[in-house]
Parts: structure tokens; C-alpha cells; sequence
């Protein structure tokens, strides 16, 4: 933000100077240093309050979406008031807390939820962030008053997402896949657990208050029912907002799994050169012949296949005799200047750019290129519609499947570039209740090496040798 007082002295426009690292135009500051603006993508803090009976995927919902918007940049943090709850407890009994007239357990159950919103409050007003996800039942329309007066003080927007469900199978199967695993059913056997739970639902159906299309119709949220089968939205506010209903719309619990993997070794990787569109070596064309056995060995259901437009891709793509689509937002992260050079090239020529990458790789932007975080700006369509889908192969590149990988596993912004991602080698991913479970085949085809980690020495001034120190071997 601009210094009111500083700018109403002096109102002339303040020169602009470059940020070297990101590439972006900003004011310097009547110092001369550059000012440093923190991206900010709500125009004020947002807090996504979960309504809905037990087992019904709020957390699931919870965790996804925090996921999603930490992805994209949106730093974003979930508050479980269960877990404050199991902190405070430590031993759990019986859905006998849980019942509506056990004062002692309302009483311990509203001190939790007091709990999660002061770390909320000091989340978004002190630390920075700019979404919290409350995670609760919030079933009753005093809780929710209580949530939306607590936001109004603090200067927060509030956006409901309910989850409404009455498929006896699916509950049932969250109960197993996921309330059994929990730390309150740890000594009980699964008839007990499954039991208890049943009932700690039937203490919350009495004082159910769904949202309300009258009641509530000055309420932000949307209503997901039966796991999307159909979805009611209301009084959508802004661009975050926006965000968050095309993300719920789009995600499914369809069993499925999605395959990943780079192009095979291509003539340019032999020779330790980065971007470029050249064609598959000999060896990349072998793994290129295997892939195609290793996916008709899968016997894979209505199986996608993705490419990028880039010529390696799509030769590695041809050995597999099944249809696919290009996407030009697969393609290789953009290396600007620095396209088809060695590593060794650009530290000779750009030996300040090559430090800088290396003091942050991730928001680094190459000169006329592209940073990890324009990639996975690039890269969100195409993960939208990834969450749609069943089962894909999508055959890419070293940084896009980096971004893939960071998403699914939930890395940070400082994970996601060094991530390994092997040539020659496929990740299966299968999404999980609340994660998701990866799968390494090497298929047994020798290739080059492209990881490179980052040094130990980041400063611009360290010599060669220092800047070298982890460039992969080469021909």
C-alpha cells in the first residue's frame, strides 16, 4: 500500500524501477530502494465456514480447497475445531459428548470453536493470510450468526460452503474410508466405531438449521448436494469467491487414478541444453515403445491421454496407438533468453539471472520468460479440468509435472521446483480421502539426468565452480 501521508507531500508520480528477480515494474521507494508489495488476491480477508452433519466431506472439502487456493497463491490455512477439540480432551469417550443436553460438553465444545477463531483472527489480521477455512459443523443458525458477527468486527467476508447428503451408501463409506482412521475410534474395533458414530450423528439432526433460500438469502455460500449431484449458489461477492465455487463444482469422488510423465529423453536433454522443441533420442523413443505396453498392460477404463504441443511430447505420445489431446498449456516452462543454452552457458553469459534463480526459483522470472508461479497460473485450466476427469495420462515436461505433483501432494512454493521428476519413469496418483497415494514404475529404459538442486552457495558474487556445483552430468 502507498503512504498516504508521503503521497499527499508529494504527488508526483515515483519512477519506476524493475524487480530483478520477478521482472515486475514497481515504484522506488524517495529512498531509491524498490517498495516491496506483497501480491494480495482478495481485496479483504475471506472466511470459509463448512455447515453440515458429521461425515458428510466437510473436511475432505476443507483440505482440497485449502489446497487449491495455496496453489494458485492465495495463502490460505484450515482450522478444524475438532482437532482443538481432541487437544483439549486428549481421551474420547462416547458420542455421550455429544449429546444436545450435555452441558458440560456444549460447554468445552463452544471453547474450541472460541479457540480456532482467535487463531483465525490472528491468521488473517496479524500473519498474513488472506483465507481461512473454519472447519465445523456449524449446523445451527445462532453458530452461524455468531461466525458472521465475529467477521463483521474483524473486517472479514464470509462465505458458506454446506454439504448436504442423504445417499446412505455414501456415508457409510466416508464413515470407514475415513472416521474410522480417526484418533477417537483408536481403540475401538469397527462395529464399536461405527456404531458411536451413527449416534453422535443423530445428536446433531435435532438442531439441523440448513441454509435457507428466505431465511438466509443475505448469506454468501454455496449448497452442495449429494456430492454435486446439484448445487445452489448464492450471493457470490467477488472474484475469490467466484474462485472457490468453480473449484467445488468441478471436484468429484469418482474412484480414479492419473498417470504422469515426461516426454521420453529428448536430443537436447542428452546434451544438457533446457527448453528448445527437439525430437526424441533413441532412448527416448524406447520408453516411448514401453509406455505404450505399460498402459495397455493397465487395462485402464476410458483412459485420456494429454500432451503438450511440443514436438517430444507428441512423438512419445504416437508410440502409444490410442487418440490424445495437445494442450499448448502443457507446454515447458518458458525459458526466455536462456532457451536451448547449458547450464554452464548461463552462467557464463547471465551469471546474476543464474544466482537469482537460485535464491528463489520458484517466483524467478526468466528475462522475456517465465517463473514457476506464471506456470501455475498457466497451469490451472488445465488443472480444473484434471480435477473432472476419471482416469488421464498426461504426458509432459520436468516444471509442468513439478506443478502437478506440488498440487496433488500438497508441496509449498518453495517444494515445487525441486521436486524430482525422472525421465523415464511413471507416478500413478490415486486420489485418497485426504491425500493422495503415489506410485513410482521406473520402466528400464537408462536416460540423462536433469534434476538439479540447489546449491549450497546462492550469492551473486560466488565464483563458478560454486554456481556449478549441482549441474547434472551430460554428453
Amino acid at each position: 500500500m502507498l503512504d498516504n501521508e508521503e503521497y499527499m507531500l508529494d504527488s508526483s508520480p515515483r519512477e519506476l524501477t524493475q524487480n530483478p528477480l520477478r521482472k515486475i515494474w514497481m515504484p522506488a521507494c524517495r529512498n531509491g530502494h524498490i517498495a516491496q508489495r506483497r501480491v494480495c488476491m482478495t481485496n479483504c480477508p475471506t472466511l470459509i465456514v463448512t455447515v453440515g452433519l458429521p461425515a458428510r466431506g466437510k473436511t475432505y472439502i476443507s483440505k482440497k480447497l485449502t489446497r487449491y487456493l495455496n496453489w494458485i497463491g492465495v495463502p490460505t490455512k484450515e482450522f478444524n475445531v475438532g482437532q482443538y477439540r481432541r487437544e483439549c480432551l486428549k481421551i474420547y469417550k462416547s458420542f455421550e459428548f455429544f449429546r444436545p443436553d450435555n452441558e458440560e460438553g456444549l460447554k468445552i465444545r463452544r471453547q474450541c470453536a472460541l479457540a480456532a477463531l482467535n487463531d483465525v483472527r490472528q491468521y488473517l489480521s496479524v500473519e498474513g493470510g488472506q483465507v481461512a477455512v473454519f472447519d465445523a459443523t456449524n449446523t445451527t443458525r445462532e453458530r452461524r450468526s455468531t461466525i458472521v458477527k465475529f467477521a463483521e468486527q474483524n473486517g472479514f467476508k464470509v462465505f458458506f460452503v454446506e454439504s448436504v447428503c442423504e445417499d446412505a451408501d455414501v456415508i457409510a463409506q466416508n464413515i470407514v474410508q475415513v472416521k474410522l482412521g480417526s484418533p477417537d475410534y483408536i481403540h475401538c474395533n469397527t462395529e464399536e466405531a461405527i456404531e458411536d458414530f451413527m449416534k453422535r450423528i443423530k445428536c446433531y439432526e435435532s438442531s439441523y438449521q440448513t441454509l435457507d433460500e428466505v431465511l438466509d438469502r443475505d448469506l454468501s455460500y454455496i449448497k452442495i448436494m449429494d456430492v454435486g449431484r446439484r448445487y445452489l449458489v448464492n450471493r457470490v461477492l467477488d472474484h475469490i469467491q467466484s474462485r472457490i465455487v468453480y473449484y467445488l463444482m468441478n471436484i468429484h469422488i469418482t474412484p480414479r487414478s492419473i498417470y504422469l510423465c515426461r516426454h521420453g529423453e529428448s536430443d537436447l536433454n542428452t546434451k544438457g541444453r533446457i527448453g528448445g522443441d527437439s525430437g526424441l533420442s533413441a532412448r527416448g523413443k524406447e520408453f516411448a515403445k514401453r509406455l505404450g505396453k505399460f498402459i495397455q498392460d493397465q487395462n485402464i477404463t476410458d483412459l485420456k491421454v494429454w500432451t503438450s504441443q511440443m514436438k517430444r511430447t507428441i512423438q512419445t505420445a504416437e508410440c502409444l496407438n490410442v487418440p490424445y489431446e495437445q494442450w499448448k498449456s502443457l507446454n515447458e516452462i518458458d525459458a526466455g533468453v536462456c532457451e536451448e543454452m547449458m547450464y554452464e552457458e548461463i552462467q557464463e553469459h547471465y551469471p546474476l539471472e543464474f544466482a537469482l534463480r537460485d535464491q528463489d526459483k520458484y517466483r524467478y522470472r526468466y528475462p522475456k520468460g517465465e517463473s514457476y508461479e506464471d506456470l501455475v497460473q498457466r497451469l490451472e485450466p488445465v488443472m480444473m479440468e484434471l480435477e473432472r476427469q476419471e482416469n488421464v495420462l498426461v504426458i509432459c515436461h520436468q516444471a509442468v509435472m513439478r506443478c502437478f505433483l506440488a498440487y496433488f501432494l500438497d508441496k509449498t512454493a518453495e517444494e515445487l521446483p525441486y521436486l524430482k521428476c525422472p525421465l523415464h519413469t511413471v507416478l500413478k496418483l490415486t486420489p485418497m480421502a485426504y491425500g493422495c497415494k503415489v506410485e513410482s514404475v521406473y520402466l528400464g529404459v537408462d536416460s540423462v539426468n536433469t534434476h538439479r538442486d540447489r546449491p549450497e552457495n546462492v550469492n551473486v558474487q560466488r565464483t563458478t565452480d560454486d554456481a556449478l556445483q549441482t549441474v547434472p552430468a551430460h554428453f
